[in-house]
């Protein structure tokens, strides 16, 4: 009896000693994923907000995170862009750190959210395999971003039901998607935590009257929905003309009608609860998808990946893939090109409520000259 007590006194303290060896080697990369991302006030911002100004429910927490305002003073429209509702979709929350850090309304205003899922940045999928962040060589010196999780980060929300029920359409999906932003809306003021954010996202846009309201994604080479706009019926004219004129430009782009059988989505739950103009953009990632090869810093920066380079000649993808790839400057380009597209059009339908963004680089400057010289 005395030695079984020793012997299991003797795998606890190992198995103590190995669970606080764990912690030493894992809290330096927790601690720097809680860390928020380094993002500096361009020459419009006149104001920087809390979205939990808009609602209280998520104040003090992980869900509450940096909303910039950009009034030109002058009177017009006014536009939503929502970065990071999944961090592990650089090109969104790039997008909207780029605008952050240069955009300058001459009419209306722009509110920018470039982590709108704060907590999903602070945590990776698991067996993923992904890096933590990556880092981009920037007129100011080298910055480093935080490349995060489809989902809100279990800390903030546990355990996942078996199946998830939205709540206002009763839709059922696999129980993890209660953690994802994109299936919440239009949120409750007492719901979980992601749905509290979405909650906090629609009073936002009703605060402020906001005309259109623009959710940056990005998706896998194999997934059929890419490289396009997403649009609310009522977007639908808007999304149209945006179409038109980029592919005056050379930018391909589809269009999509949002699915009304499908629940919880930006482009359908913040167009139907609200007055805006829901869209939503999608992008080709290729460090997101099934086929991909390793999973790497340069495999987000470069966009490059020989596996599907051969997925491309078997007709496996949905867009054209080289050794060239698809770098995220080449995407945050596109992302860049389409709001402004959707400013322009915008403006042109409603010439009383002009929507006028100027100081934002060009597509082709992002796409050959890379996103440095802008950060």
């Amino acid at each position: 009896m005395e030695r079984t007590k020793k012997l299991d006194i003797m795998i606890s303290s190992a198995l103590l000693a190995a669970a606080i060896l764990v912690i030493v080697f894992v809290a330096p990369g927790y601690l720097a994923m809680r860390k928020p991302d380094l993002i500096r006030k361009g020459p419009g911002v006149t104001r920087v907000a809390l979205l939990s100004e808009y609602f209280q429910g998520i104040k003090g927490t992980a869900g509450d995170t940096d909303v910039y305002i950009l009034d030109s003073g002058k009177p017009g429209g006014s536009a939503l862009v929502l970065g990071g509702t999944h961090a592990n979709e650089p090109a969104g929350f790039m997008t909207a750190i780029l605008f952050a850090e240069n955009a300058v309304p001459t009419a209306g205003r722009l509110f920018v959210i470039p982590h709108v899922n704060a907590s999903g940045a602070t945590h990776a999928d698991p067996m993923e395999g992904t890096p933590h962040s990556f880092t981009i060589d920037a007129s100011s010196g080298k910055r480093s971003f935080r490349f995060g999780s489809r989902a809100t980060n279990p800390v903030d929300q546990w355990p996942d039901p078996d199946i998830y029920i939205h709540a206002s359409s009763g839709q059922q999906l696999s129980g993890s998607e209660t953690r994802n932003l994109n299936r919440a809306y239009p949120g409750r003021p007492d719901g979980t935590f992601t749905e509290k954010v979405a909650y906090a996202v629609v009073c936002l846009i009703r605060k402020e009257s906001i005309d259109v309201t623009i959710d940056l994604h990005e998706a896998s080479p194999e997934y059929p929905v890419i490289n396009a706009i997403v649009a609310h019926e009522r977007a639908m004219p808007l999304a149209s003309e945006v179409i038109l004129n980029l592919e005056i430009d050379d930018i391909t782009m589809g269009l999509e009608p949002s699915p009304k059988s499908l629940h919880g989505l930006t482009h359908r739950e913040l167009g139907d609860s609200t007055n805006t103009l829901a869209l939503l953009m999608e992008d080709t990632n290729p460090s997101q998808g099934r086929l991909r090869g390793r999973t790497d810093e340069a495999l987000i920066l470069t966009g490059r990946d020989e596996l599907y380079v051969r997925a491309q000649k078997l007709k496996r993808l949905f867009v054209p893939f080289d050794d060239k790839g698809w770098p995220l400057s080449t995407r945050v380009g596109r992302h860049t090109a389409g709001l402004e597209a959707i400013f322009g059009a915008f403006t042109n339908q409603h010439p009383d409520k002009p929507l006028v963004v100027d100081g934002m680089p060009a597509y082709e400057e992002l796409a050959s000259g890379g996103l440095g010289k802008y950060l």
